[in-house]
């Protein structure tokens, strides 16, 4: 296990290089001088070249990526050019609340997923079946911004039962806490329960035509005993990778979401920085997603041997 361990870090190494390199070049084709947004309408040239030369703009294009490099393998990720903070600092308070806000979205797609796929799995063909695969395909395919929009028209406007927006740290109040965190967690946990729906039903029906699973009824089990007992530890091995790697996607930064709920996490910084032309902020932002998803696969990896057999053999 630890080998394996050490050759997907190995791995992972060049994978992270690569995506620096690509989030660094990327961001210099767009549009737009970050020195000139910085000096707003002062526009006297001898300003703009202090900027340049204070933010290392002037420098060629590797000597400046070598530079930043350098920095952020010391922590250092520079300092945000539009609100003069440290963007480590920011990256510190902005992750809980995106990492909240996954975390509650994944339990309520296992939660709801997971107990839909066996049932459309061993109801397979039945119009129960057909009812799960429906809700499934519809919650792929509703848009979050507008399924946001809704559920603030009906329990903030209509209801007046959650806030309509905002958010409010864990330890200050749990309880309005989880009441603004409810509503994101649900838009985010609607296509992430749709997902994990389908593969677990595709799982499921793959494991329920085993021979294991034809010996187990042969010998007088009940079909509670026979999915619960034997088929669905088998068949969740594919759900946990799934469900892994999507959590890393809403690590990420779900940039809809948060800027429909107003919440202030990592989709709401890089949406900033992006509009503000603050490159630093959005290359910290990007090359900590690509950790946290890289973080996810390898976590994934991992399960996928402990719970396999198989790989472990």
């Amino acid at each position: 296990m630890l080998s394996f361990v050490l050759r997907r870090l190995l791995v992972a190494i060049p994978t992270l290089l690569i995506v620096s390199v690509f989030v660094f070049l990327l961001l210099k084709l767009l549009p737009g001088d970050p020195a000139l947004a910085l000096a707003g309408e002062e526009r006297d040239p001898l300003v703009i070249e202090t900027i340049r030369a204070k933010y290392g703009l002037d420098q060629p294009l590797p000597v400046q990526y070598l530079r930043w490099l350098g920095g952020v393998l010391q922590g250092d990720f520079g300092v945000s050019i539009r609100t003069r903070l440290p963007i480590g600092e920011m990256i510190v308070e902005k992750l809980p609340v995106t990492l909240q806000l996954s975390l509650q979205a994944m339990i309520i797609a296992i939660f709801i997923g997971i107990p839909a796929g066996v049932v459309a799995a061993f109801k397979r063909g039945t119009p129960v079946d057909y009812l799960v695969s429906m809700l499934g395909l519809g919650g792929l395919s509703i848009p979050s911004f507008w399924l946001g929009i809704m559920l603030i028209l009906l329990f903030a406007v209509s209801l007046g039962w959650l806030p309509s927006g905002g958010y409010v740290g864990f330890f200050e109040s749990p309880l309005d806490n989880l009441r603004y965190s409810l509503m994101p967690s649900l838009v985010l946990g609607t296509a992430a329960a749709a997902i994990v729906m389908r593969h677990t039903r595709s799982s499921m029906i793959a494991t329920l035509q085993q021979d294991y699973i034809r010996t187990a009824r042969a010998k007088g089990l009940s079909e509670y005993v026979v999915v619960t007992r034997h088929a669905l530890r088998n068949g969740l091995i594919p759900v946990v990778t799934t469900a892994t790697l999507h959590l890393g996607q809403l690590l990420s930064g779900a940039v809809l979401t948060e800027q429909v709920f107003g919440i202030p996490g990592f989709g709401k910084m890089i949406v900033d920085g992006v509009f503000s032309r603050d490159y630093a902020v959005v290359q910290a932002v990007v090359l900590c997603a690509a950790v946290m998803f890289l973080l996810m696969s390898l976590i994934a990896d991992i399960a996928y041997v402990i719970l396999s057999p198989r790989l472990r053999a």
